[in-house]
């Protein structure tokens, strides 16, 4: 069963960069594909960010697009650009088997979740 653990987070001005890394904890996960996605302050629902299947495609949201990267190792890594305070959220990463070989944008997709981390951007 795979168990995922973000990192990275933190408190950034509007403008910089931040990375966050989501990393297996025991088995490796490099047979899922891997999705980011985020939860805003009073926002009920997960928002899709981007995602990376186990063959390198990636797929990313309008409003993180060109802004943001992912790259994949033994770890999946969110690269955040520009950021916004509009982008300030908890970040989750989420893995699916069964959709290794896509990303797809729907949060109840996913089987497995971290914990979350933190991202404040202050304007």
């Amino acid at each position: 069963q795979v168990q995922l653990m973000e990192s990275g987070g933190g408190l950034v001005q509007a403008g910089g960069s931040l990375t966050l890394t989501c990393s297996p904890i025991g088995p490796p996960f490099d047979s899922y594909s891997v999705a980011w996605f985020r939860q805003a302050p009073g926002q009920a629902a997960r928002e899709f960010v981007g995602g990376v299947s186990r063959d390198g495609y990636t797929y990313f949201a309008d409003a993180v697009k060109n802004r943001f990267a992912i790259s994949r190792d033994d770890a999946v890594h969110l690269q955040m650009n520009g950021l916004r305070p509009e982008d300030t959220a908890v970040y989750y990463c989420a893995a699916s088997f069964q959709y290794a070989h896509t990303v797809v944008t729907a949060a109840n997709e996913y089987y497995y979740w971290g914990q979350g981390t933190q991202v404040t951007v202050s304007s």
